[in-house]
């Protein structure tokens, strides 16, 4: 049984992702263009009085250090620090030259939000925030220094000091709001990622098992007809041989350990989950009897019940079969671990037949999904209902990913899922197919013939 609970990813950085290099030096190269752009047009077309030469001089700055960067390899990823120090390099050229071109008064004042952005979505949180607080500082030192900002002659462009106050403290805002922002949406999706990533991982993982499992009951089919033949062999040259003699004791042998072999096959091909002609079906009841298993020693009572319209004889989860899916099989361990964990007694796995639908449903009679995060579950690294709800009885670790993944491969094969506390108490889990997403057909026996009529199954 795979460890849903105990189940450990492959490590990836949450708290952020290198830059590479010619990223930063592509947006580096935008900057410069805009800016030389308006340097060009406020000082050329319309005439305004501007530091020219001082303006040149710092953007030129930012062509010297994108020249120097050439000369490395531009696929290569930056170190954290590296991709920092840049940004917030960016932040300074960028506050410089607004301080030459009217300070606060310049409108694209705005822009200082860039490289704050940038770096919280891609570096780790201490260096993202760190080029978020030189945003911050460079934004403040534009109210302690500033030239005027350029206007017609014989005209000064003054801006009142609330005002200029009330602009400074919207672009401080702005920057720590955006920047936390997109902090927080690039951790949800890498976190999303790596939860994806695990569960394409546990689904090729059993894929393989099963997989192999099919290869093993083959396996048996095949190897019974040789080795028949050798015990066959074996008996006949038994009787050509007088009893005692070496050449007797090894056709003797030889018989029984062929026998043994023949038994070992005959297990493999009577396992609950390879006996029919098609191996990968199984009765339903066996199925449900198998996601069940692994947690009947833990004190619990788990109980099973199939249901079908039509059916007096309450037997529908042996008459019928269902396909031996590793996407239902450990979905549903999952979610019966999860209540066996929390149940007080007893846990319940019921399963609802309909000539358009199958619904399952897995509940408990525990204390249920804590409020306050019964609306975050089914996200990635959320515990379900919280460690202090859990009995002191409880074996297993949090269902955070666990639930994550099993939620993740029904809904793969088409089911909706809901969960929530019922009226009865405890929390349930609901499971909901179309009936053509899922196979359910009558179970037959080795020669082939049904054992419930197709006119109980079908509309």
């Amino acid at each position: 049984m795979f460890d849903w609970a105990g189940f450990t990813p492959s490590p990836l950085n949450l708290d952020g992702d290198s830059l590479r290099l010619r990223t930063l030096v592509g947006l580096r190269w935008l900057a410069i263009l805009g800016q030389g752009l308006m340097v060009a047009v406020v000082a050329l077309g319309f005439g305004y009085e501007i530091p020219l030469w001082p303006c040149v001089a710092v953007i030129a700055a930012s062509v010297w250090l994108n020249l120097l960067l050439l000369l490395n390899d531009r696929r290569k990823r930056l170190d954290d620090w590296d991709a920092a120090l840049q940004l917030s390099f960016d932040c300074g050229q960028l506050a410089v030259l607004l301080g030459l071109t009217g300070g606060l008064d310049n409108p694209f004042c705005l822009m200082l939000i860039a490289p704050a952005t940038v770096a919280a979505a891609n570096l780790p949180t201490r260096y993202g925030f760190g080029v978020v607080a030189v945003a911050l500082l460079a934004t403040s030192a534009l109210v302690v220094w500033s030239m005027p900002l350029p206007w017609a002659d014989g005209q000064v462009f003054v801006m009142p000091q609330l005002y200029r106050l009330g602009f400074l403290a919207a672009i401080l805002i702005g920057i720590v709001f955006t920047a936390g922002y997109a902090w927080h949406a690039a951790l949800e999706s890498r976190r999303m990622a790596q939860a994806l990533s695990a569960t394409q991982a546990v689904l090729e993982k059993e894929h393989r098992l099963s997989a192999l499992g099919g290869l093993a009951a083959a396996a048996a089919h095949e190897l019974g007809t040789p080795l028949g033949t050798i015990q066959v062999v074996a008996r006949e040259m038994m009787r050509g041989v007088t009893p005692g003699t070496a050449l007797y004791e090894d056709a003797e042998l030889l018989v029984s350990q062929s026998q043994r072999c023949r038994d070992i096959l005959k297990n493999l091909a009577q396992r609950p989950e390879t006996r029919d002609q098609v191996h990968d079906q199984i009765p339903l009841q066996a199925f449900l009897e198998e996601v069940a298993r692994p947690f009947r020693h833990e004190g619990k009572a788990i109980h099973i019940a199939v249901t079908m319209d039509d059916d007096p004889t309450g037997d529908a989860g042996d008459r019928l079969s269902i396909k031996r899916r590793p996407e239902w099989l450990h979905a549903l361990s999952a979610f019966v671990e999860n209540a066996v964990d929390f149940a007080r007694t007893a846990v319940w796995i019921s399963v609802d037949i309909r000539p358009r639908h199958v619904s399952l449903r897995i509940q408990d009679d525990g204390p249920g999904f804590s409020t306050e995060i019964l609306s975050r579950i089914g996200d990635p690294y959320i515990s379900t209902r919280g460690f202090d709800s859990r009995p002191e009885t409880s074996t297993h670790g949090g269902m955070g990913l666990g639930f994550f993944i099993a939620k993740t491969l029904l809904e793969h094969t088409g089911a909706a899922v809901t969960y929530g506390n019922a009226e009865t108490g405890g929390a349930f889990v609901r499971a909901f197919w179309r009936r053509d997403l899922i196979d359910i057909v009558p179970t037959t026996d080795v020669t082939g013939d049904d054992i419930a009529p197709l006119s109980r199954v079908k509309e």
